[in-house]
């Protein structure tokens, strides 16, 4: 009889992208990285590590600097996408340095070339540090401004060949309005790409949900915020929305 208090190691998925905004490093701040925050996730990731699955990792940058909050207030929209990005290089080297702490090899890789702190992105380097399992961040989106870090996780999870990837957000999955202050509103447990796109619906922006579409690619929106939520999800339990189909 197996015992229930026993860790999960079953799982459904070899190779997953874990996707995070940088709010989810701020805590209960209103800016920055809340190291106890990073701790949490980093320990969130570890337990994953631990079941033999192979992780990516993109983190926005949005705790830090957001560039289209930048080009609103009048700066030009293509300096304010390059500062963003390198937000998302400080909020990755936070996490390595969590993730390192508990002794989970990391690599941070960037799509802006920084060789003093972090690797040049080279997909087939890239690959063969998942294969060692290592966890790799990939970090300063896809180094081109105008496009988000949704869509360079959709990028970047197609390129790795990774069979999912997880949104971590602040609520439970995919709801047709926005769960906070409305107490009617409905989640749903699958829901289609061109619905996501048709309805609006706030998962991810129009072009990583058209990329994913594209490729087949399942998202699956969860709390990051419920303790063992990622480890659940991929033992086969939890809540969580699917976006696929």
């Amino acid at each position: 009889m197996s015992d229930p208090a026993a860790p999960e190691t079953e799982t459904t998925f070899k190779r997953v992208m874990l996707k995070i905004s940088g709010e989810a490093l701020m805590g209960d701040q209103g800016y920055g990285l809340h190291p106890p925050t990073v701790q949490r996730i980093a320990e969130e990731v570890k337990s994953v590590h631990d079941m033999g699955v192979e992780i990516c990792m993109v983190i926005g940058g949005g705790n830090i600097f957001r560039g289209l909050q930048g080009s609103a207030q009048g700066m030009e929209r293509t300096t304010a996408d390059y500062m963003g990005m390198l937000a998302t290089v400080m909020n990755a080297l936070g996490m390595q340095a969590a993730l390192e702490s508990l002794g989970v090899f990391t690599r941070v890789i960037s799509a802006i070339p920084m060789d003093q702190v972090c690797e040049p992105y080279i997909r087939r380097r890239a690959v063969r540090h998942l294969e060692k399992k290592r966890v790799c961040i990939f970090a300063a989106g896809t180094g081109n401004p105008y496009f988000t870090t949704d869509t360079a996780a959709t990028l970047r999870a197609s390129e790795m060949a990774c069979e999912a990837i997880f949104k971590g957000t602040k609520v439970d999955g995919v709801y047709n309005k926005d769960p906070v202050g409305n107490p009617d509103a409905v989640r749903y447990d699958k829901i289609s790409y061109d619905d996501v796109l048709t309805k609006h619906l706030k998962v991810m922006d129009a072009s990583a949900i058209a990329l994913a579409r594209d490729n087949s690619l399942p998202i699956i929106v969860f709390s990051l915020d419920e303790p063992g939520g990622f480890r659940g999800i991929l033992a086969g339990k939890g809540t969580y929305t699917t976006v696929g189909g």
